[in-house]
């Protein structure tokens, strides 16, 4: 009994030698410390344990940067605004807003014919055109980008635009005094025109285009002393419908080139109409022995 209880408070005793050097070491390790923060604080801190938190739903070989990238892209995304600008008009729009922008694209030739309130194919076609040409992506759609560029582009369509009432190409031109009597084609280059009048009235207005590259449409007071239906020039070989000589190899006829290509090219002298509909009923109308006066006004 006596041996069991001497080992019994030898165990203890040794238990608190235990906890004593435990204390102590933990003390001293603790002061360590302190003396280390106070000599180099950053090295200090640098010892200080991490603590990452993983969720439970995250597994451990899930590209978690990938997905981080994925989500901020989306982000930015999110919150780029189009450059363009919202959508003001698109196919199948209806109303005076389409009338309008038909009337601006056919002011810089991007549409033709008459305009309508319809955004159909036609209009879609014109507008990815003049996209494209601006280096705007071409999609058809009238954005806020693209209406600000036509705007700029064009002027504000005249109620006669709008109507579909073909200008007058002559418009606030005085006739030449020899115009003013007896029936006449008066030709004048300083408006591109060609008006046909009898007795001081003018009964149409023409677009006109004369001679260029060295030809010259010749100017005075001449007479139509020949005519030519389905004329082909012999010295061009080139077709030139409805031609109504006056001068020389010189007379006013169509032109399909000045029809497709517009001021962009000349004639070899002749006086070169584009609307064919209208030279058609103008030389039936044109007898041989009428005056042609070609000026400057």
């Amino acid at each position: 009994m006596r041996r069991t209880g001497t080992r019994a408070r030898a165990a203890v005793v040794t238990t608190l030698a235990m906890a004593v050097t435990t204390v102590a070491g933990a003390a001293s390790a603790y002061a360590a410390l302190e003396l280390l923060a106070d000599r180099e604080p950053a090295r200090a801190a640098a010892v200080e344990p991490q603590v990452v938190i993983r969720h439970s739903s995250e597994p451990d070989d899930e590209p978690q940067g990938e997905r981080r990238e994925e989500r901020r892209e989306e982000r930015r995304e999110e919150r780029t605004p189009d450059p363009g600008g919202p959508v003001l008009l698109a196919p199948g729009a209806e109303g005076p807003e389409v009338r309008e922008l038909q009337a601006r694209l056919r002011q810089i030739a991007w549409f033709a014919g008459d305009v309508t309130d319809h955004y159909g194919e036609q209009t879609k076609a014109a507008v990815a055109g003049f996209q494209a040409k601006r280096g705007f992506p071409s999609t058809g759609v009238v954005d806020q980008r693209t209406i600000t560029r036509l705007e700029e582009m064009t002027t504000e369509p005249t109620a006669d635009e709008l109507a579909n009432v073909a200008p007058d190409p002559a418009e606030g031109s005085p006739l030449d005094p020899r115009c003013l009597s007896g029936r006449v084609l008066c030709v004048d280059k300083s408006t591109n025109s060609l008006r046909w009048v009898v007795d001081g009235e003018v009964q149409v207005s023409l677009d006109a285009r004369f001679g260029g590259n060295g030809y010259t449409t010749r100017e005075g007071e001449f007479s139509v002393y020949r005519k030519s239906r389905d004329h082909v020039s012999t010295l061009y070989d080139t077709s030139m419908p409805f031609a109504m000589f006056f001068s020389g190899g010189q007379a006013v006829h169509y032109s399909p080139d000045f029809a497709a290509n517009g001021y962009s090219g000349g004639s070899h002298g002749c006086v070169n109409i584009r609307d064919y509909d209208e030279i058609a009923a103008l030389y039936d109308q044109v007898q041989l022995g009428d005056k042609v006066v070609v000026y400057w006004s």
